[in-house]
This record gives C-alpha cells, sequence and structure tokens, in this order.
C-alpha cells in the first residue's frame, strides 16, 4: 500500500505543473488623439458566462481613480480577490501601450473573452471599451476600441 501511494504522489507531482502553463503574450494598445490628462486602463478576463475572472493589467497609479472603470470595478467587487496583478502609468492620447502577460493555455478557445475599460479624469467612462474573445483565431487581429482606445491586438 505504501508502495502505491508513493507512485501515485510521484505521479501526480510529475502532472501537475502541465495543468498551469501559461502562454506569453503580448498587449498592444493604440490610444485615440483626445484632449486630456492620460487615460486608466483596465484590462481583464471574464469567464465564458461573462463573470469576471482575472485582472491582467491596470495602467494609471492612482487608486483612487479605479473606480471609474466600471466594468472591471463591478467584476472586482463582492470578489475577496486580491488584486495582485501589474501595473504601470497611465497611457497619454496617441501613446501606445505594449505589455506583455500570460495567459493560461486551459482560457484559450473556452470561451474567455478580454475586456479593456478605460476613464480620463474629468472626461468619459467607458465599459467595455474593447473586447475580444481569446481564441487562437484572434492572436493578432486588430480590434477597433469605442472610447479612447483606437485599437488593441493580443498576439501568443
Amino acid at each position: 500500500m505504501k508502495k502505491l501511494t508513493a507512485i501515485l504522489l510521484l505521479a501526480t507531482a510529475f502532472s501537475a505543473p502541465g495543468l498551469a502553463y501559461a502562454k506569453d503574450a503580448t498587449l498592444a494598445i493604440q490610444m485615440t488623439n483626445y484632449q486630456g490628462p492620460p487615460a486608466y486602463l483596465a484590462v481583464y478576463l471574464t469567464k465564458p458566462d461573462g463573470t469576471y475572472d482575472s485582472t491582467l493589467w491596470v495602467a494609471g497609479g492612482r487608486s483612487e481613480y479605479y473606480r471609474h472603470l466600471r466594468g472591471w470595478v463591478r467584476g472586482i467587487s463582492g470578489t475577496n480577490q486580491r488584486i495582485d496583478t501589474i501595473t504601470g502609468a497611465s497611457v497619454g492620447s496617441g501613446r501606445t501601450l505594449k505589455v506583455g502577460i500570460a495567459v493560461a493555455d486551459a482560457l484559450i478557445d473556452a470561451g474567455y473573452t478580454i475586456h479593456v475599460d478605460s476613464a480620463v479624469e474629468h472626461g468619459a467612462e467607458n465599459r467595455d471599451d474593447v473586447v475580444l474573445p481569446l481564441t487562437q483565431a484572434n492572436s493578432g487581429t486588430v480590434v477597433a476600441g469605442n472610447g479612447y482606445i483606437s485599437s488593441m491586438a493580443v498576439t501568443f
């Protein structure tokens, strides 16, 4: 019995890391030319049922402005999830944000969607400024934004 337990533990140790493989992806967001201060952005994933899954990136360092990223805030509120994501500076008019993110292989082609909310101080708040299904076919596809974002592409 001890041999069987040891074999099962060893097999689990070798197979479990395979479940957590992640692809390195590049997220490129081109901002429109607009008047006003730099934009705050929240890039996050939703599950196939449309509920919040996780945060990939937040642009904008002053957390008091995060409340204007309404779709993202709605997703994270009421959860006990700690927001432990990479953040960077807000993104100015006409600028490009290009960052590396990790996406679990199991999420690609599984019904997950990337959302980007944008907001500018004393300006508009754009929930779902860009929405892109997380599929292998969409890798490198350029999608137009609806607000402060001109376009976005995710490549993996």
